[in-house]
């Protein structure tokens, strides 16, 4: 399982794509903005980035925080970003284990958690780590992959995610797309339960309504429409809000 994640930047080539990548940062930075009031006030914030790759995303983000950390446990990723991006000098990338996180209780205001609890062998630990290096009133930004949704998005395959581990890990086998199927998904029920010390600030109905508020191009769906589809929405935006 390691060893798939060690080496995620070599076989999953889109973390490569810097536009791609800095689109993203884009629309972290107008969420983030939105939750705060405006992008003013996040100048003084320190953040870390959990599973950063290769930094495009943390090196366009910089810019408008105090500082910026990023790690991922793909050393060959952060050899790239220090060589790339090492010059910044409020930006700062290591090699690091998003379950072990090297750095001590509630040292960043944010933290960025994109795409990134399906692929840990226990998403549990995970946050309660989020939780302990945050500082008080900190938030984790949250996109998150729903389980309900019907194409695989690493692997393009319907209704992977639904299967059984077992029967999971042969059909991708079959087809050709890995050994095994290693993420791990939830429902939003699921992941409201494994995030459950937080309060939790549901952005998703927010960029389903008023997509280009957020940097999205898709059409905007209704008010009431958005709220019955952030269940059964691709991806789940969430501000997580540790209260105490």
């Amino acid at each position: 399982m390691r060893t798939y994640q060690k080496n995620y930047s070599q076989k999953r080539h889109r973390v490569l794509n810097r536009a791609a990548r800095e689109k993203r940062a884009q629309r972290i930075l107008k969420t983030l903005a939105n939750y705060y009031g405006s992008i003013s006030k996040l100048k003084n914030l320190h953040v870390l980035d959990i599973g950063c790759s290769v930094g495009y995303i943390d090196n366009y983000l910089a810019k408008f925080f105090k500082s910026f950390t990023g790690i991922d446990i793909d050393g060959k990723a952060i050899l790239f970003a220090k060589k790339k991006f090492g010059k910044r000098k409020n930006l700062f990338f290591q090699e690091g284990d998003a379950m072990k996180l090297k750095f001590r209780n509630e040292s960043f205001d944010v933290i960025i958690a994109m795409h990134i609890y399906e692929h840990v062998p226990d998403s549990t630990i995970l946050f309660k780590e989020v939780y302990r290096v945050l500082k008080k009133k900190g938030v984790c930004y949250l996109a998150a992959q729903n389980k309900l949704w019907p194409i695989e998005p690493h692997y393009n395959l319907p209704f992977l995610s639904l299967l059984p581990q077992t029967i999971a890990d042969e059909y991708v086998k079959l087809t050709k797309k890995a050994d095994k199927y290693y993420e791990k998904p939830k429902t939003y029920w699921g992941l409201k339960k494994l995030t459950a010390r937080f309060k939790v600030d549901d952005f998703t109905a927010r960029v389903l309504n008023k997509p280009q508020r957020y940097g999205y191009t898709h059409p905007a769906l209704p008010n009431i429409i958005a709220e019955l589809s952030k269940f059964f929405t691709p991806i789940f935006f969430w501000i997580l809000v540790k209260e105490d």
